[in-house]
């Protein structure tokens, strides 16, 4: 699984907390690994140079392989917090999409039990 980081103009990642925050996303992922093919790492920080609370913003959007793109946001007071809640949405959802699509079909012989026998 390849992570990808992008990161807005005001936003500084050096290769340290690129490592941190990479190891994260790989961490929260690891059961999907085999599937995923790419991530993509989009950080911002909406108020730029002012202070603000929640204003650091993660975009992460997976690539699963025979699906179309996934994407989550999520926004926290600092990058790591951003990054590690985007992760958890991101590792939801592709629980859930993953998971319906490998739930077998309703059996023909089902019936439903309200109905007088």
């Amino acid at each position: 699984m390849q992570i990808q980081i992008n990161a807005g103009h005001n936003i500084e990642v050096h290769e340290a907390l690129a490592a941190h925050l990479r190891g994260t996303v790989e961490t929260t992922l690891k059961h999907f690994s085999d599937r995923i093919t790419r991530v993509e790492m989009h950080l911002s920080d909406e108020n730029a140079d002012k202070s603000g609370q929640n204003d650091k913003r993660c975009l992460l959007e997976a690539r699963i392989e025979g699906r179309s793109p996934m994407a989550v946001t999520h926004k926290a007071a600092s990058l790591g917090q951003a990054v590690d809640g985007a992760a958890n949405k991101l590792a939801r959802s592709i629980e859930s999409a993953l998971g319906r699509a490998a739930r077998p079909a309703a059996s023909a012989d089902w019936t439903d039990s309200s109905e007088p026998q």
